[in-house]
């Protein structure tokens, strides 16, 4: 249990950040998991240029002095950034009142019964007010449904069919494909017309796909020009004077 500990700030307390637990080093990933959370974090700093946020997976986050921390598999924070010292305790973990919002997204992956992700973990998601909370069941240990997605409306959550985030512009999907050598589905951000966030390396293949046509159009063109030159030179005519 974290020692309760505030300090007089002369207006208002604040939690004492040297008697919070900022990490444990319990391994608590799965190979699946761990996977799973690189794809969704690399993904958006592959993709995501044109906006600030923070992104992390196994990152404790603090949104009370009066509770332990909550421990996403993955969350995503807008306009919000890394302070300079990272490794000042106070800026170990996500701190609600240092950060001075809650992420607007957090994600869960089940692997099993364990983790309540339908009842414990919603209802702090819940009073922590996270727009938007992702349940990642690829095994179906809590029922039929692969994926759940819950939407924070008013006070309370409300499950949606919906699969487009709109306070944060972006979207959730499942997706079937290879991630560093694997061939499985996935859970992937996704634009609106459905086209996921690229990784470093799919941006990279991207990019030496589009450097190979470019190389066999000009290979083309090469070939073009000369057969035209030979059927010149055989109509008696010197290409090179044209």
């Amino acid at each position: 249990m974290v020692e309760q500990l505030l300090i007089n700030d002369d207006d208002y307390y604040v939690p004492d950040a040297n008697q919070l637990v900022t990490e444990d080093d319990t391994p608590v990933d799965n190979f699946a998991s761990a996977k799973q959370q690189r794809l969704l974090i690399g993904s958006l700093y592959s993709s995501v240029k044109n906006q600030t946020f923070l992104a992390e997976a196994n990152v404790g986050i603090y949104y009370t002095d009066l509770q332990p921390p909550i421990v996403p598999d993955v969350f995503l924070s807008l306009d919000v950034q890394l302070p300079q010292n990272w490794w000042e305790k106070q800026n170990r973990c996500y701190m609600v009142w240092r950060f001075g919002k809650t992420p607007e997204v957090v994600i869960e992956i089940v692997s099993n019964k364990e983790g309540d992700e339908l009842g414990k973990k919603l209802k702090i998601y819940e009073h922590m007010r996270a727009s938007y909370y992702i349940v990642y069941d690829p095994n179906q240990q809590l029922g039929e449904q692969v994926l759940r997605v819950y939407e924070l409306r008013g006070m309370r959550y409300f499950e949606t069919s919906a699969t487009w985030l709109e306070q944060v512009g972006l979207g959730i999907t499942l997706w079937e494909g290879e991630f560093e050598g694997r061939q499985d589905f996935w859970l992937r951000w996704c634009y609106q017309d459905g086209t996921v966030l690229l990784t470093g390396d799919e941006h990279a293949e991207q990019e030496r796909q589009r450097a190979e046509q470019e190389r066999q159009r000009a290979e083309q063109a090469e070939e073009r020009a000369q057969l035209l030159a030979e059927r010149l030179r055989a109509m008696g005519i010197d290409p090179d004077t044209l």
